[in-house]
């Protein structure tokens, strides 16, 4: 039985667009070395280092500016880094705000300080309050990235319901099956397909 859903955010809940963020980069900063560290579901390089708490945003600012066209400011690298995000489908924002009034809802996303602001205000501006989920585990803060067993079992401890109870959903396999191999329940979300058709069953 299904007694807390947890959602993945980017690719998910928030759809990513890499070449956009790219090429932000490149025209807005003329950082090039962006093409090394994007990925979309594993972060490399610096964009890593800060999605696993090991840098912070602004050592990650400045580590950019550093490789960037004179007059580059640290807002203009965090306006690239919202190119990746490109919003909330109509699908996604109505499911949520469904599955809120039935279930606890968290979050689990290798994220950033740089990102994370961004993301609020794109829920809050769909309507999504902080109410919304009850909990975010963000790797950043943690320390921690999927796919480690690690960070399932301590988002298994702060929800504080048995792994097998909760329901993971994430659109990469490889974290879903770390997921499962932590003893969570967990689905594959596929890009361009409906949250609500995923969770229908629910």
């Amino acid at each position: 039985m299904i007694k807390a859903i947890v959602f993945d955010i980017g690719g998910v809940l928030i759809g990513l667009d890499l070449g956009r963020c790219i090429q932000a980069f490149q025209d807005i900063l003329g950082y090039y070395r962006i093409t090394e560290l994007l990925d979309p579901y594993h972060q490399k390089g610096i964009y890593g280092e800060m999605e696993a708490g090991r840098l912070t945003a602004t050592e990650f600012r400045t580590l950019v500016l550093s490789e960037s066209k004179p007059g580059s400011k640290p807002s203009d690298v965090d306006r690239c880094m919202g190119a990746l995000l490109t919003g909330m489908t109509q699908d996604t924002v109505d499911t949520v705000k469904e599955l809120a009034t039935r279930y606890p809802l968290y979050l689990l996303s290798n994220n950033n300080p740089i990102a994370m602001p961004i993301i609020t205000g794109m829920f809050r501006d769909n309507g999504i309050g902080p109410e919304t989920f009850k909990g975010q585990f963000i790797s950043s803060e943690m320390r921690l990235l999927k796919p480690s067993r690690e960070i399932y079992e301590a988002t298994v401890k702060g929800i504080g319901l048995p792994a097998g109870e909760i329901l993971f959903i994430d659109d990469n396999d490889v974290n879903v099956e770390a997921a499962r191999a932590a003893g969570l329940q967990a689905r594959l979300y596929v890009h361009g397909t409906r949250l609500s058709t995923l969770l229908a069953d629910l």
